[in-house]
């Protein structure tokens, strides 16, 4: 990119506008995922909403690849790109929380714990992922799994409108009246179709909740994933439980010297009246013995970002991901084969229930297709040593490979890796089709491609 188009480019923005050579461009390229080393023409970090249009229209205009940046955890790293132009939103984090409605103005470069730290105050949330460095953007878009979505549904069933840059460098409001069709295309549909530079979503009376994790021995495996399956179908929609396999931390209330071992989890989150937590967690204890676990009253932002330290920025990750309608006795074996062997303490393996609200809401009501889904699968490879990558990357093609058969073809956007372009189809369904019409009516021109890219329809 010439010196005259970033000049104009830079004349264009409040924010600054970063190329090779700059001192904070590296900073700047960096994502989260330390596997991605890409060398944009230009980062722009935006202030504001005329900032990302002012890169969107650069980027069009000159013919150059667009990545929109929010929280920076895309596992593919499609918040970058090599000679293209980076929108950055990871400035604009402000949340502006409205009591009376019950509502939350959130800008598109926030992150949960921004979210979470803003609604906490006035005792509401919404469903909000499990790690609080999330970008809010990313997570709803994709759909939004979290602790919550039993009672609450996804993200992206509170979501109540959404400001977006779109192709062509407008910036237009889509809600239920307004742009409908493109409203209910970003509910599910990730980065395809826009820039979205704020978003409004519905709270509900939630502060303190009953949580945390439980580790059950590997052995006894089977017993608890088949008893929480069993459990879970018709457990209360306050519970937003979820097992898991997990090397232990090195922390306190694990024994010291089953630090590093494998274990099967359920982290738990108990959402409704505080003191029915206890008899709420006891059906877990009826599982299998348990071994450590940390659980009681907390606030509900602490839960949410009670594992941000096991994924810090700079590891390496390659993730898999299914949806599942059935816990099968022949799913648990291939869980169990591979589980235990996780690569490093980083790695995990989470199960995640996206029953109760999110089964109430029509398939074809948004983008996100799979409500009839039991469960959502991801095998999340994170490690620190980019010498592994190669056996670490094996370990989750191989769980992958074990689970597929056991599985719903389509999976979770959010958990997708850049080589799972091939199942795009297949994640949405029978929304497909719609969405691809969405994709022409706004996006033509395919400028919004870095993402699990749906395409135009011809």
């Amino acid at each position: 990119m010439g010196r005259i188009a970033v000049d104009g480019l830079r004349e264009r923005t409040r924010g600054a506008v970063l190329t090779p050579g700059d001192d904070l461009y590296d900073e700047a390229r960096t994502v989260h995922n330390a596997m991605i080393d890409k060398k944009p023409a230009a980062v722009v970090r935006c202030a504001h909403a005329g900032d990302v249009m002012a890169a969107v229209d650069h980027a069009r205009e000159n013919g150059l690849d667009l990545a929109v940046r929010g929280g920076g955890h895309s596992v593919p790293g499609f918040g970058t790109c090599d000679d293209g132009v980076v929108a950055d939103l990871s400035g604009m984090r402000g949340v502006r929380v409205d009591p009376a409605r019950r509502t939350a103005r959130v800008e598109g470069g926030a992150t949960w714990g921004d979210f979470n730290a803003a609604t906490y105050a006035f005792g509401l949330a919404t469903t909000g992922g499990i790690i609080s460095t999330t970008g809010v953007g990313g997570l709803t878009l994709g759909g939004g799994i979290g602790y919550l979505c039993r009672g609450l549904g996804l993200s992206c069933d509170n979501l109540i409108s959404a400001d977006v840059v779109t192709a062509d460098g407008r910036m237009v409001v889509a809600d239920e009246e307004q742009n409908a069709d493109l409203f209910w295309a970003l509910r599910g549909g990730g980065g395809n179709f826009g820039a979205v530079t704020s978003f409004e979503f519905r709270l509900a009376p939630v502060k303190d909740v009953y949580g945390g994790p439980m580790l059950f021995e590997p052995d006894d495996g089977a017993t608890v994933l088949r008893s929480f399956a069993e459990y879970i179908a018709d457990a209360p929609e306050q519970m937003g439980a979820f097992p898991a396999f997990q090397l232990a931390p090195p922390l306190p209330f694990i024994p010291a010297d089953r630090h590093g071992q494998p274990f099967v989890l359920i982290v738990g989150c108990w959402s409704g009246p505080l003191e029915q937590g206890e008899d709420a967690f006891r059906a877990f204890h009826d599982f299998a013995p348990v071994v450590a676990e940390l659980v009681g009253p907390m606030p509900y932002p602490a839960l949410n970002s009670a594992f941000d330290a096991l994924v810090p920025p700079g590891l390496q990750h390659y993730w898999k991901a299914n949806f599942v309608t059935e816990l099968s006795d022949a799913a648990i074996e291939a869980h169990l084969a591979h589980g235990p062997l996780l690569p490093a303490v980083n790695s995990t393996v989470h199960i995640y229930p996206v029953d109760g609200a999110c089964h109430r809401v029509p398939a074809d009501a948004t983008a996100f297709a799979y409500r009839d889904a039991s469960f959502a699968t991801v095998i999340a490879g994170m490690w620190p040593d980019a010498a592994a990558n190669e056996a670490n990357t094996a370990w989750v093609r191989d769980y992958y490979e074990a689970v597929a058969p056991h599985s719903e073809e389509g999976g979770y956007v959010n958990f997708m890796a850049e080589d799972d372009q091939s199942r795009v189809r297949a994640n949405y369904k029978g929304n497909y089709d719609r969405l691809a019409k969405v994709k022409r009516a706004y996006d033509p021109d395919n400028l919004f491609h870095m993402n699990q890219n749906i395409r135009p329809a011809a």
